[in-house]
Parts: C-alpha cells; sequence; structure tokens
C-alpha cells in the first residue's frame, strides 16, 4: 500500500510487538523505490509469504508497481494459478477495482472491501487493518477498535472542559495562532511508538495543512503545523537543544506509558525520569542567578561564571503536553490513536478548512505521469520549465 495504507497498520504493528504472533513476521512495502521492495524480497520465502495489496481503486501507480513486481518475483517459481493462495486484496467496491483485482490474478472470495468515503490516513479501523489483525490475532484488533470508539464516546459526551480532543485542539490553536509556533514536536518515551510521529506528520500535515477555507478564501490565520519528532531519549540526544534554547518555540506533545511491557525496571525508572524531567526543563527553565550559583559551588572563577553563564541559562515558558497511557495496549493505542484523529477534525472545524480532502498531493502525482513519459520515450517535453527540462535531460544521458 501506500499512505494511509502503509503509515497505519505500519505503526500500529511496531507499536503492538509484545503482542504479535510469534510465527508470523510482517513487512511494509510503500516507496516506489525499488530499493524498498528489494530489500524486504530478500528476506523473503514465496512458498510461505502472503501478499496484501491495499488500494482503494487498485490503480494507484506506486501501490500497483510494487504488487506487479512483487506478482512477477513470485511467478519466478510458481504459476499463475498459485496467485489466488499467496496473494490478498483490500479495495473499495467498485467496478473498476473489482475488475482490477481479478485482473491481477486474486480470486473474490480473497477480496477485502472497505468503504470509498474512507480516507486514506483514517483507514486503519477498516479492512486496511487487515495486517494488523493478522499480526497480532483478531482478538487484539478487536480491542483496538474498542480502545478507539471509547475514545469517540468520550468525545461525543464530555464537556468541553473535560473533552480531552477539544482541549488537545484549543492548546494546539492557541500555539499555533497566538504564539505563532510553526511546528509541534512528537516526543513519545516509548520505543514501540517509533513510528508514531511519523503516523501524525500524514494525519496531522495532510489533513490541516491547507490555507483555503470552504468558502474558497484564503485563511487569515496560521493552520496545521508541522509535524516532527522521535522516541526519548533518543531525541534528546539529537534535537533537544533546539527545543530548550533556540530562538523558535516548538510545542511538545509527551507521550508515555507508566508501567512497561518488559521486566527491565530499572531502565523504565530512568525512562520516566528522563520524560518528566524534560517538560520540567521545558516548562520551568534555568535563570542567570541560578546558574552563576551552581558554577560558584563548583569552584569556577568569576571570569569563568561570566563567560558561561548566558550560555547555561534556559529562558523556560515553553509549551508541552504529557500524555500518560497506564500501559500500551491496543486498547490504550486504539483510544490513543483516535485522540489524535478528533483533535485534528476540532482543529479542522475550528479554522474553517476541509481535513478530509488532499487536493496537494495530486498536482505533484499529474506532473509525474507526464514526466514518466519524457524519460521513457528520451524526449523532454517543450512545456517544462528549463530547470525540469535539464534534470530530465540529465537523468535519458546517464542511462
Amino acid at each position: 500500500g501506500i499512505g494511509g495504507s502503509d503509515l497505519g497498520p505500519k505503526m500500529v504493528c511496531q507499536a503492538l510487538r509484545s503482542y504479535a504472533h510469534q510465527g508470523i513476521q510482517s513487512h511494509f512495502v510503500s516507496n516506489v523505490d525499488g530499493h524498498a521492495l528489494d530489500a524486504v524480497l530478500a528476506q523473503l520465502n514465496p512458498a510461505t509469504t502472503l501478499f496484501i495489496v491495499s488500494s482503494k481503486t487498485f490503480a494507484t501507480r506506486d501501490t500497483m508497481l510494487n504488487a506487479h513486481s512483487a506478482r512477477s518475483w513470485f511467478l519466478q517459481q510458481f504459476s499463475e494459478p498459485d496467485l489466488s493462495k499467496h496473494f490478498v486484496a483490500v479495495s473499495s467496491n467498485q467496478a473498476a477495482a473489482q475488475a482490477a483485482v481479478q485482473t491481477f490474478g486474486i480470486v473474490p472470495e480473497n477480496r477485502f472491501l472497505f468503504w470509498d468515503w474512507v480516507g486514506g490516513r483514517y483507514s486503519l479501523w477498516s479492512a486496511i487493518g487487515l495486517p494488523i489483525a493478522l499480526a497480532v490475532g483478531f482478538p487484539h484488533f478487536r480491542a483496538l477498535l474498542d480502545g478507539a470508539y471509547a475514545m469517540d464516546d468520550h468525545f461525543k459526551h464530555a464537556p468541553i472542559e473535560q473533552n480531552m480532543p477539544i482541549l488537545l485542539a484549543l492548546i494546539g490553536i492557541w500555539n499555533r495562532d497566538l504564539l505563532r509556533c510553526a511546528s509541534l514536536s512528537i516526543a513519545a518515551y516509548h520505543q514501540d511508538l517509533k513510528t508514531f510521529p511519523n503516523y501524525l506528520q500524514q494525519l496531522d500535515m495532510e489533513s490541516n495543512g491547507k490555507q483555503i477555507n470552504h468558502q474558497g478564501r484564503t485563511v487569515d490565520v496560521g493552520t496545521g503545523p508541522i509535524i516532527w519528532g522521535d522516541v526519548g531519549t533518543n531525541g534528546q540526544h539529537a534535537y533537544f537543544q533546539h527545543l530548550h534554547q533556540s530562538s523558535t518555540i516548538t510545542p511538545v506533545d509527551f507521550i508515555a506509558a507508566l508501567r512497561p511491557q518488559h521486566h527491565l525496571a530499572e531502565h523504565q525508572l530512568v525512562l520516566l525520569a528522563n520524560c518528566f524531567a524534560q517538560s520540567q526543563a521545558l516548562m520551568r527553565g534555568k535563570n542567570a542567578r541560578q546558574v552563576a550559583a551552581e558554577m560558584a559551588a563548583e569552584g569556577m572563577s568569576d571570569e569563568h561564571i561570566a563567560l558561561l553563564t548566558p550560555h547555561r541559562t534556559f529562558t523556560g515558558n515553553r509549551p508541552s503536553n504529557t500524555l500518560l497511557l497506564d500501559e500500551l495496549t491496543p486498547t490504550t493505542l486504539g483510544a490513543l490513536i483516535a485522540l489524535y484523529e478528533h483533535k485534528v477534525a476540532v482543529q479542522g472545524f475550528c479554522w474553517g478548512i476541509n481535513s478530509f480532502d488532499q487536493w496537494g498531493v495530486e498536482l505533484g502525482k499529474v506532473l509525474a505521469k507526464t514526466i514518466e513519459a519524457d524519460l521513457r520515450s528520451a524526449t523532454p517535453s517543450a512545456s517544462h520549465d528549463s530547470s525540469t527540462k535539464g534534470l530530465i535531460a540529465k537523468a535519458i544521458a546517464s542511462r
């Protein structure tokens, strides 16, 4: 798959690693770059591999290129009748999709349907979640859905002052439009949530990365922020310097589980200490008087104290949220995902934009078709700008 049919299931399978069926290995391929598919196929035995091809229309260029390459790889050892036992499809019920699935060689009973109005980034709850159900078992997939439903129900009925999605959305709007913070960093202090920031990038940036409202007019405030991040404590040694002392203020969402799914108690204690310390440091900072007093206690000279004090001073007053799970389970993960889904929707409502389309993605797709044709014919189109013509010429000359 690609987009939501890759990022969502991949994130959940990684997050629920400790619940995974020990006899099944899950691999995900979304990138049209042949290196991605080649690296995965090198690990596989075609006799024991099931391919799940996820595409709403079964015509998405990148997905189907990977799917046909995987099909050719499989047919190097097996015949076409065997395709029905090793390839299944997840698609909509459109006639064109049905025909494409059958032409590919997938039998109708191995086609899993989902509604054509389901956007990719909101689709892991549907048949797009088939890889999740296979990886962790359907009872755990059901628990994921139950957790999401609990958050849905909370969002629907909780008063505004206690409503988590609404509060998270309004805090985000305050940070974006009042404090003019252009990005939001996600710091998940749980290794199994490593791909959660990547998932949230698509959920938030593809939904609210827009400047035109429902009336076709330009929005006069900042909309969807840039989403980025990594797991703690890795991020602390990569970009937290920027979070603490940069001239640009970046809000942070800290996410942690109080109980781990391992027996290394000391690791969990140190992990939580780091998480709580980072949020405290962002909030409180350290003033020059405190810094000078600490250095004096260490026996530093007045000259060194004067020199280093500005560098060791932290302004503080930098915004963050901390979201705590009792434990990372299918149920709590479902609730966490749904929390961010509803947050994004609420912000879209407030900004007056449509969080459920993605026209900005379409332009590149259209242009890629023309350029692909030029690369095939080895003749750059006269309609291109000089920069693009030069790139195409360089690619043709390198063959």
